[in-house]
């Protein structure tokens, strides 16, 4: 198996997470650090909460979030991107000033 082989579906792989229906903006959102769902929600607001729930399994269960509980009263969640999500969100600078230059 060459190098273009190995590669290959791990780029499709990539693809598949960013290319998902708002995974890209929840990223871009928890990049500025830990948030809340209602925070999350706030800063997408067409993004309905159920699907927002979703979507913030999906990234868990990737490795791209933790869902963070903080033993209050009343108990507090956050979410955060790991050290995965963190380095996958920063590709989504250089993809967005792409698609400001590109995309019409």
């Amino acid at each position: 198996m060459n190098e273009f082989d190995e590669l290959c579906p791990k780029v499709w792989k990539t693809f598949d997470i960013i290319g998902k229906r708002w995974n890209g903006l929840i990223i871009y959102v928890l990049m500025s650090g830990p948030k809340r769902f209602s925070e999350i929600h706030t800063s997408i607001p067409s993004l309905s909460k159920r699907m927002l729930t979703e979507r913030m399994k999906e990234l868990e269960e990737e490795g791209i979030v933790i869902r963070h509980v903080i033993p209050e009263r009343p108990v507090r969640i956050e979410y955060i991107l790991t050290k995965k999500g963190s380095e996958l969100g920063m590709i989504l600078g250089p993809v967005s000033k792409w698609a400001k230059t590109w995309i019409k």
